[in-house]
C-alpha cells in the first residue's frame, strides 16, 4: 500500500481576518447569531433557517439487523448494524460517498448514533466511493479497514486516496486486503464474507477491483457489488459461488455494464437497491438495467428517488423501504 504522505496544514481564513462593522461584518454577526440560535434547536441550523429537518433514525427492535443504503448522491455508502448477543452492535461502513459531501455524511452518521466503526470497507479507490473516507476515519473511531489488492501500477495517486492513507497511518488503523473467501465477521448465524477480488486477479478496469461482499443473517442474505461489472459477475458465476440474496446492492450505480441477465437470474433478489444521484450526467440507472430488474419481478429502490433506504432482517424475513424522502 503506498505510503507517500502529503502534509495538509490549511489555516482557517476567518482566524486571519479581523471582524469589522462593514456589510461583511454585519453578515458575520448575523451568522453568529444564527449559530447561537441553532444551539437552542438541538444544534440543527435547519430549524433556525426553516429548512426541512432530517428524519430521525428509526428505532430497531432488538435482535434485528439493519442495512442503511445512504443517499449520498452519485456515489456509494452503506452502513450495516449487526446485533450481538450481549446487546451491542457491530458496525460496518461500506464506502464513504464523494468529495465535497463529507460534512453531510458525518452529520448522517451522527444522527444514526454511530460512535464507532468496527470495520470500514472501501470497495475501490474511486473518489465517489472514498471521497469522505479521510474525514470519517479522522472523526469516528475505526477498528480496521478492508481494501482491494489493487496492483501498484493501477493504484491512483489522487489526493483523495493519499489523504485516506495518511489518516490510516496517523491513527494506526490496520488494513486487510480482500481475498475471496475471507470472512470479515462471523458470529452465530451471521457472516460477512469477501467474494471478490483477489491478488491473483488481473482486472484492467479499476471498477472490477471492487470488493464484493455477501452478508448472511440467519436465512437472509445481502450482496454488495460496489462498481463490479460483468466480467466479475461472470467469474463469480463460473466459480460456483453462492450468489443468492434477498437484497442486491446493484453494481456500478445501475449502469448497463453490470447486472447481467445470468448474474441476476442466479442472485434472484427480492429487492434491488441502486445508489445514484438525481439527474446525474451518466444517465444512471440505465434503462436496460431497470428493464432486466422489472422482467425478473424485483422491487427496485433508488436513492435518487427514495432517499436513504433501510433494509431490516429478523433472520427469516427482510423488509426494505425508504427511510426518508430524497433531498
Amino acid at each position: 500500500m503506498p505510503r507517500r504522505k502529503k502534509k495538509n496544514q490549511a489555516l482557517s481564513l476567518l482566524s486571519r481576518i479581523p471582524l469589522r462593522l462593514t456589510l461583511g461584518g454585519l453578515i458575520s454577526i448575523v451568522l453568529l447569531c444564527l449559530a447561537a440560535f441553532s444551539l437552542a434547536s438541538n444544534g440543527d441550523l435547519r430549524v433556525v433557517l426553516g429548512l426541512p429537518k432530517a428524519a430521525a433514525p428509526t428505532p430497531l427492535p432488538e435482535g434485528r439487523l439493519a442495512v442503511y443504503y445512504l443517499d449520498v448522491g452519485q456515489a456509494d455508502c452503506e452502513l450495516i448494524r449487526i446485533p450481538r448477543e450481549d446487546g451491542s452492535t457491530y458496525t460496518v461502513l461500506i464506502d464513504a460517498g464523494n468529495n465535497g459531501d463529507e460534512e453531510e455524511l458525518l452529520q448522517t452518521l451522527d444522527k444514526l448514533d454511530v460512535e464507532k466503526i468496527d470495520l470500514a470497507v472501501f470497495t475501490h479507490p474511486h473518489a465517489d466511493h472514498i471521497g469522505g473516507a479521510a474525514e470519517v476515519l479522522s472523526a469516528v473511531e475505526t477498528e480496521r479497514v478492508c481494501m482491494p489488492p489493487v496492483p501498484e501500477s493501477q493504484t491512483p495517486t489522487t489526493a483523495t486516496y493519499e489523504n485516506m492513507l495518511d489518516v490510516m497511518i496517523e491513527k494506526e488503523i490496520p488494513a486487510t486486503y480482500a481475498e475471496p473467501g475471507l470472512v470479515l465477521y462471523e458470529d452465530k448465524g451471521v457472516s460477512l464474507t469477501v467474494l471478490s477480488p483477489g491478488e491473483q486477479d488481473s482486472w484492467d478496469n479499476l471498477n472490477d477491483w471492487s470488493v464484493v461482499l455477501k452478508l448472511v443473517y440467519g436465512e437472509n442474505s445481502f450482496l454488495f457489488m460496489g462498481d463490479a461489472e460483468t466480467p466479475v459477475e461472470k467469474q463469480l458465476l463460473d466459480s460456483g459461488t453462492d450468489l443468492t440474496c434477498d437484497v442486491l446492492k446493484v453494481g456500478h450505480h445501475g449502469s448497463d455494464t453490470s447486472t447481467s441477465p445470468s448474474f441476476l437470474k442466479t442472485a434472484a433478489p427480492n429487492f434491488a437497491v441502486i445508489s445514484c444521484g438525481k439527474d446525474n450526467t451518466y444517465g444512471h440507472p440505465h434503462a436496460e438495467t431497470l428493464k432486466k430488474l422489472e422482467d425478473q419481478g424485483v422491487t427496485v429502490l433508488r436513492t435518487d428517488e427514495d432517499g436513504t433506504i433501510l433494509a431490516v432482517s429478523d433472520g427469516k424475513n427482510v423488509t426494505a423501504a425508504p427511510l426518508s424522502p430524497a433531498a
